[in-house]
C-alpha cells in the first residue's frame, strides 16, 4: 500500500470513530454514581439495632450484647422498640462507643402517664418526661401524650441544643469533648426508637 493510501485509509478510521469518541468523553464516569450513596450511607450511627441491647451497658461493668433485657430487667429490646421500665431506684444505659466532635442525635419517644426518664448526652442530662404532666416543660404545644414523639440534639463547639417537636428544651447545654450516650430508668415505662447519631461532615 501507498503512503498516500495508508493516510487515506488512517483519515477514514479516525472519521468513522470520532463520535463515539466525543460521546465517551462527555459521559459521566460509572464511579461518580457509587461514591455518594456509600459516603452518605457511612455517616449515620445506629444506636439500638431493634431486636437487643447490643452497644449498651451499665458503667459499673455490665454490658448486655446480644441479650433483649438487661440483668435487672429495667432495659428491655423489643420489635424496634428500647423500653425503660418501672423498678426500684435509678438505673442508667449508656453506649459502650464514645463520641467525640459535633454531631446530631435524633430519637423518638413514647411516654406514659407521668413517666419520668432521661438522656444523657456524653454526661450531661436532658430530662425525657410525660412532659405536660411531669414537667419541667409543661408548656410545650407539640407534645403529644403517650404518642411518639421526636427529639432532636444537635452538638456543635461543646454545645447541645435540644428541641421536642420542633420546640426547644434547652438551647445551650454544656457538654463536654467526648463521652457516651445514655437513658435513664427513674419512674414509670418510657419507650425510645430509631435512636441515631449523625457526626458532623
Amino acid at each position: 500500500m501507498s503512503i498516500r493510501s495508508r493516510r487515506s485509509a488512517a483519515l477514514l478510521i479516525a472519521l468513522a470513530i470520532s463520535p463515539f469518541t466525543l460521546i465517551a468523553a462527555d459521559a459521566p464516569k460509572a464511579e461518580s454514581k457509587t461514591e455518594a450513596p456509600k459516603a452518605a450511607a457511612a455517616k449515620a450511627v445506629e444506636l439500638f439495632n431493634g431486636k437487643d441491647l447490643t452497644g449498651w451497658g451499665y458503667k459499673t461493668g455490665e454490658k448486655f450484647d446480644g441479650k433483649t433485657e438487661s440483668d435487672d430487667k429495667r432495659y428491655s429490646a423489643k420489635d424496634g422498640v428500647l423500653t425503660v421500665n418501672p423498678g426500684t431506684g435509678i438505673r442508667q444505659l449508656w453506649t459502650t462507643a464514645q463520641f467525640t466532635g459535633d454531631f446530631e442525635l435524633r430519637l423518638e419517644f413514647r411516654a406514659g402517664v407521668a413517666a419520668d426518664s432521661g438522656l444523657f448526652v456524653r454526661g450531661p442530662q436532658l430530662q425525657v418526661r410525660d412532659y405536660l404532666v411531669a414537667g419541667p416543660y409543661k408548656e410545650l404545644k407539640k407534645y403529644k401524650a403517650q404518642d411518639w414523639n421526636e427529639i432532636i440534639v444537635i452538638v456543635k463547639d461543646g454545645v447541645a441544643h435540644c428541641t421536642c417537636n420542633g420546640e426547644v428544651l434547652n438551647a445551650a447545654m454544656k457538654v463536654p469533648a467526648t463521652g457516651g450516650i445514655g437513658l435513664e430508668a427513674d419512674k414509670g415505662t418510657m419507650e425510645y426508637r430509631n435512636l441515631r447519631l449523625t457526626p458532623a461532615k
